[in-house]
């Protein structure tokens, strides 16, 4: 087996952060709450095996939780497209679903890192930006309430800085070697011990990791909690157009321009969202960019209803849908 150098790993990690591209591409994965723990033995052995669906594939991630993974599609409706034919294909090894609500799954989506340099396309670009939405868009799409929090997902995130300091590589890398492992310490910890953790010891501690804003070769934004319904499709398109489209970025970038200097703006998301006065405003103009252009793409009625609707119903009243299950857990006697 092939061990390490804190050196060697750094180098490993910053190499293999990103495949810059321009924007275009769209991919996605939904985390699926079962309705009951385990899932039926022949499913369990078809999980296993990870069972491709018509585009992507579907795996157990735990007993009570299965997701389904899309392949990279050439924009935002194929990508939905295949999404749909993925979720349809996958009740039947899944049973049935349940609705979310205080479970830890999410939706993340994978977008083209960007390219090399400067300029409204560039990497550094698109990496501050995916790191000043995240927290507006987790405020936002909060479902998933428990002991104080509206997501109990990102309370796990509430000492992140909005925007991690370094560029883009150096910054990814510090965080892949500085975030614990699952014996309790960080792979620069183990090195500085005169250990030498090896080449799959940090494969599997990448694979592990689930921060916000991830590099994996791609962009990868874990910011939604699990949504009701057919809503998985909302965080997808929100995120697509915010980043990709170029109108909707530079709107969002002067919507999140000032979230770097706001203190603990992740534990506010995770407990106050939108009742949060500054992630309200936030998520106000970015959620108008993202109708906008999705109006300007000509994106499907059905999903540029849902998005007003969701607009409408949440995002301009300061709610989220984690707001729903309190109330109706404040009703019960």
């Amino acid at each position: 087996m092939t061990t390490l150098t804190e050196q060697a790993a750094e180098l490993l990690v910053a190499g293999r952060a990103f495949d810059p591209a321009p924007p275009g591409f769209v991919g996605a994965a939904v985390d699926v709450p079962l309705a009951a723990p385990g899932l039926p033995p022949a499913s369990a052995r078809q999980l296993a095996a990870r069972p491709a669906l018509r585009h992507g594939f579907v795996t157990a991630r735990s007993p009570r939780l299965a997701v389904v993974s899309g392949p990279p599609s050439p924009g935002l409706t194929a990508s939905l497209s295949r999404m749909t034919d993925d979720l349809r294909a996958a009740r039947p090894l899944l049973g049935v679903f349940t609705a979310p609500g205080g479970r830890a799954g999410g939706i993340r989506v994978g977008l083209e890192a960007g390219l090399e340099g400067g300029g409204p396309l560039g990497l550094p670009r698109r990496w501050a930006l995916a790191h000043k939405l995240a927290p507006v868009l987790a405020a936002a799409f909060a479902n998933a309430p428990g002991a104080g929090w509206r997501s109990v997902r990102q309370a796990a995130r509430r000492d992140l800085p909005v925007v991690p300091a370094g560029d883009p590589r150096a910054a990814w890398t510090a965080y892949v070697l500085d975030t614990p492992t699952t014996d309790g310490r960080s792979l620069r910890r183990r090195f500085r011990a005169g250990e030498h953790p090896t080449a799959a010891d940090l494969v599997r501690h990448l694979e592990s990791l689930r921060p916000p804003v991830a590099a994996r070769g791609h962009l990868e934004l874990d910011v939604a909690d699990t949504q009701p319904g057919d809503g998985w499709r909302l965080p997808i398109a929100v995120v697509a157009v915010l980043l990709d489209d170029a109108k909707a970025a530079l709107d969002a970038e002067a919507a999140t321009a000032q979230l770097p200097t706001e203190p603990r703006l992740w534990e506010r998301a995770a407990r106050d969202s939108l009742t949060d006065p500054v992630l309200a405003a936030a998520a106000r103009d970015c959620f108008l960019a993202a109708y906008a252009a999705l109006a300007r793409q000509g994106a499907t009625r059905s999903l540029r209803d849902a998005l007003a609707g969701y607009t409408e119903r949440y995002v301009l009243r300061g709610r989220t849908p984690a707001d729903d299950i309190l109330d109706r857990l404040a009703a019960r006697p």
